[in-house]
């Protein structure tokens, strides 16, 4: 009877490993398969709410106690059954892909749940396999990320072959190469570099947010066709290297910085290293296009120009900067040098901002496009897809959607521009936070909520990776006379739900940032 109980206990939990499995490599695929990333989002997990917390307790706690009593190793399958509370298997916003990759990282998994399972069989039976296939169970997070170290360089060297593949690519084409990096606005840039070039060059951009190796060589290789005579490149960073990194095989003749802030401090830890991993797109450049109405990037392109190097300073205050797009309403003016170009009327959407369009500007100039051609292309400048991009829906509800990718200067601006959409209607922010602002965080999200709540009438909380940050905002701006209504909504289809029962003619809604729903 012991033993057969034994087996059923071993089978519960090498059935609980699929769902489980599944459930980790669906976070380690969306954090880019970064090697320690899994296990802190299941910290973060199973701290999210108390029930989660006791959740994790019975399911470590089972599998410790397996070590004794094998049966109880059923309370550690159920939990990684049913948990965490939240965390789907398919995922619905950020659903789990099946790829190569994924499928070597499942593989390596296994081999670790099955070695682990495999070594206590061998000190203690069928007792010892039930303990360790347990043990593995409740330690899953933390095997995929040793699976990603051990892993790592097969992966490294399969990504050299596509490397390999788009560089050579690259010579046989020979386009101009403009790189596009900063903390944020990049992908904004790079949209209007595409936009303003193409009435007089054939331009590739690397589409939606491909800004790392892996996006970059697919770009290449999948894209770039003979006569292509510009590439727009974004390029993201984790840290210092890898921007350099993809520069050595892919180097800009122009490179383009359009911000530093606090964007992905969690990783960089400091502003200072941002500024020091962002510079890299300089090195090899013939050119460097600055945003100056940022301090960091006003220092470094003195020190570039010290250096004798090529720069363009561009400004959305200052007109007498190299390049400099200054709004006025719907109207934005050129200079250059100091002298107007001209003026363009925009269409209809939301702005952009105008120190991203002076760096988009200052390429297309550089690339020989003419000023009058330049605002020409402006008139016709797209909103970029979720990024304060202005509809209206049937019931006449202004909708700013701002979706990706949120950080603190642009959540100010769409606070702006929501304050106008519905000066005498109902104004409604629906918000899950800022992430990966490191130990600025918290103070960020509070801020913004205090923002929000002088601006808005109504603030929908989404999820909980915020909640704390933002109802502190909330409290502070109403300790000083906000009026605000605080909503809260577990996912972000109820919050819409909601909003679609709330709002109507003459009211409008900004939707700030939309995490994936592997955040808790």
């Amino acid at each position: 009877m012991t033993e057969a109980l034994d087996a059923a206990s071993l089978a519960a939990c090498a059935l609980a490993t699929v769902p489980a499995g599944l459930r980790w490599l669906r976070v380690a695929q969306r954090e880019h398969y970064l090697a320690g990333r899994t296990s802190r989002f299941a910290l973060r997990w199973w701290g999210a709410s108390g029930l989660a917390t006791a959740m994790g307790a019975v399911g470590g706690a089972g599998a410790l106690a397996a070590l004794l009593v094998p049966a109880a190793a059923f309370a550690t399958a159920a939990v990684a059954i049913a948990g965490p509370p939240g965390l789907g298997v398919r995922g619905r916003t950020s659903p789990l892909r099946f790829t190569r990759r994924l499928g070597s990282l499942g593989i390596g998994v296994a081999v670790l749940c099955g070695g682990s399972a495999g070594v206590a069989a061998a000190a203690g039976g069928l007792a010892g396999a039930v303990a360790g296939t347990a043990l593995a169970l409740a330690a899953l997070p933390a095997l995929v990320d040793l699976a990603l170290l051990a892993l790592g360089p097969v992966e490294e060297r399969l990504a050299r072959r596509h490397v390999a593949a788009a560089a050579r690519r690259l010579e046989q084409v020979a386009p101009a190469v403009v790189a596009v990096t900063g903390s944020y606005g990049k992908t904004s840039t790079k949209f209007y570099a595409a936009h303003l070039l193409s009435g007089r060059r054939s331009v590739v951009a690397s589409p939606k947010s491909f800004n790392n190796r892996a996006g970059l060589t697919r770009t290449v290789n999948e894209l770039l066709v003979p006569g292509t005579e510009v590439l727009v490149a974004e390029m993201g960073a984790y840290g210092p290297g890898e921007i350099a990194a993809m520069c050595r095989w892919l180097p800009p003749r122009i490179a383009v910085i359009t911000a530093i802030g606090p964007v992905h401090l969690e990783r960089f830890k400091s502003l200072e290293r941002t500024l020091e991993a962002k510079s890299e797109i300089t090195d090899r450049a013939e050119l460097s296009v600055l945003n100056v109405d940022d301090t960091r990037l006003a220092a470094l392109a003195a020190r570039l120009a010290g250096a004798g190097r090529a720069v363009t300073r561009c400004s959305g205050r200052d007109s007498g900067a190299d390049v400099a797009v200054i709004a006025d309403g719907e109207a934005v003016t050129l200079f250059r040098a100091g002298r107007e170009q001209g003026t363009a009327k925009l269409g209809r959407g939301a702005p952009p901002v105008p120190s991203n369009l002076a760096c988009a500007a200052a390429v297309a100039l550089a690339l020989g496009c003419p000023p009058e051609e330049v605002l020409e292309r402006m008139a016709t400048l797209p909103t970029p897809p979720s990024r304060l991009e202005a509809t209206r829906s049937a019931n006449g509800t202004v909708v700013l959607d701002d979706t990706f990718n949120s950080n603190p200067a642009g959540a100010r601006l769409a606070l702006q521009l929501l304050a106008a959409a519905a000066p005498g209607g109902r104004r409604v922010v629906v918000t899950p936070g800022m992430v990966e602002l490191g130990h600025l965080q918290a103070e960020e999200n509070a801020a913004f909520a205090r923002a929000a709540a002088a601006t808005a009438t109504d603030l929908v909380i989404v999820g909980r990776t915020n909640r704390a940050a933002l109802r502190r905002g909330v409290a502070e701006a109403r300790a000083g006379g906000a009026e605000v209504a605080l909503h809260e909504a577990a996912t972000r289809d109820r919050a819409v739900e909601w909003v679609r029962g709330a709002v109507g003619p003459g009211d409008a809604v900004l939707y700030e940032n939309d995490l994936p729903d592997h955040y808790p």
